[in-house]
């Protein structure tokens, strides 16, 4: 009840401000503007997202065999895979590394699976000083903000509200243009590339074939994040899985195109662990930790396991009315919009998060969207039919629905009563209905009672 009462406090703040709406308005629009062009390079595109959809399929339904496959691929060139189970296993394994290497400055590329373990304030616990090099990623972290959104962490600021914030962070002289303040984080950051002990990243996709982990980016932090440091750690959730590198050259470009309307983002990486010895440069040494945190119970069931196929697009954002006008802050959640409403309740609980299903308009516009074509509309639907199988409703709930149930499917029920008997039963005894609606107004007689009158009149 807590976490759904202050979702919906937030929201109700949020979804009445106006300059928050205008931003996100704004940044949204120019995604749409430019989500066409990227569109335009697929001759078939509907059969593309079909295509990308029976892969993910054909992973998730395999996980065990493709998973077991890429360790052993990848450890035979002398990476180190380490299982986790929940969040306290993988911050454990990533404190006994940081540990063993004496590490004192640690960066980390975007990575929304490290903000879900809540990784920055654990090592902050541990006096490490964890930079993130993504520059929306930096923004919010000198804000002290979580990030907004999975692919564009700073959507809800203006260039006016991040110049302001440098000013008062690092500063700067205020006012400076994007471009002068992406100079000044550039600087910033590779002074502390050369510093650290340990790089931190995420992984796009797990390559099982070859054994290799594939970033996809446009600033190239994360290649640098990988490489510079001595150790490599890369915490990737066990969905990531494709079973071929062949496949990069589908999932790629519907990645570049549904997360950001280009064609193929800008840096592209295939790391298959850590410096061999006929090899330059390079981590000396690499860890992938293979997070489940929850997963595998949406794996259990066979309708919602769809959700696994994400790649973490973000067009279902974009496309949400609830998300465009709530923000992202107001989920409380790693993982806001459509997909974090459908996945969130198996990662941290039914109980806590079943609202997250009902803060939906069911307009289906992130089906429509989706890139590998997740029923997203019908997941959430399922969850509300998860969360009552689960006994996650209330005993009046329970009550109300039965009696509903019973009344429509009894006819001379339906018939019982005049329009404004039911109209008192639902505007003043479920007030829940008109709190944000207007009063029903139930005819004055049923369509079977008035077709009985017609047909004596014939």
């Amino acid at each position: 009840m807590s976490t759904a009462s202050s979702f919906i406090a937030k929201s109700t703040i949020k979804a009445a401000d106006l300059e928050h709406r205008r931003k996100i308005n704004f940044n949204i629009g120019k995604y749409n503007a430019v989500v066409p062009m990227g569109k335009a390079q697929f001759s078939q595109l509907p059969e593309a997202r079909e295509r990308a959809k029976n892969i993910k399929w054909d992973a998730i339904e395999h996980l065990d065999k493709y998973l077991l496959e890429f360790e052993q691929k990848i450890t035979s060139r002398g990476a180190t895979v380490i299982w986790a189970e929940n969040t306290q296993q993988a911050l454990d394994e990533i404190g006994k590394i940081c540990a063993a290497k004496n590490c004192k400055t640690l960066v980390k590329s975007k990575s929304m699976v490290t903000e879900e373990i809540h990784l920055n304030q654990y090592l902050e616990d541990l006096g490490i000083e964890s930079v993130e090099t993504d520059l929306g990623e930096y923004i919010q972290q000198l804000d002290g903000e979580p990030p907004y959104h999975i692919v564009t962490p700073a959507m809800h600021k203006s260039k006016e509200d991040v110049a302001k914030l440098f000013a008062d962070k690092l500063g700067v002289p205020s006012g400076l243009s994007p471009e002068e303040l992406t100079q000044v984080a550039r600087q910033l950051l590779r002074e502390k590339y050369v510093q650290a002990e340990v790089g931190v990243t995420g992984g796009n996709f797990i390559l099982a074939d070859i054994g290799g982990i594939a970033i996809t980016e446009n600033e190239g932090n994360a290649r640098l994040s990988c490489s510079m440091p001595n150790t490599h750690i890369v915490v990737v959730g066990i969905e990531k899985v494709l079973p071929s590198i062949n496949d990069l050259s589908l999932f790629w470009p519907l990645l570049g195109t549904y997360g950001t309307g280009q064609k193929v983002t800008v840096y592209n990486s295939i790391i298959t662990g850590p410096r061999q010895a006929n090899e330059t440069d390079g981590p000396q040494e690499m860890y992938v930790i293979l997070l489940d945190n929850g997963r595998t119970n949406l794996l259990a069931n066979p309708t919602s396991r769809e959700a696994l196929y994400c790649i973490r697009c973000g067009a279902c954002l974009n496309a949400c009315p609830v998300y465009k006008n709530i923000g992202g802050h107001s989920y409380e959640t790693t993982y806001s919009g459509p997909i974090g409403k459908v996945i969130t309740p198996y990662l941290s609980g039914m109980q806590d998060y079943k609202h997250l299903s009902y803060a939906s308009s069911l307009c289906g516009n992130c089906t429509e969207v989706c890139p590998v074509r997740i029923n997203l509309h019908e997941l959430l639907l399922d969850n509300r039919h998860e969360a009552v199988l689960q006994g996650n409703s209330s005993l009046a709930e329970r009550i109300a629905w039965k009696t509903w149930k019973q009344s429509s499917l009894n006819r001379n029920m339906m018939n019982l009563g005049s329009g404004k008997l039911k109209n008192w039963v639902v505007n003043k005894i479920f007030k829940g209905w008109t709190t944000n609606r207007n009063n029903l107004d139930f005819s004055p007689k049923t369509f079977n009672e008035m077709w009985r009158e017609y047909r004596s009149d014939l």
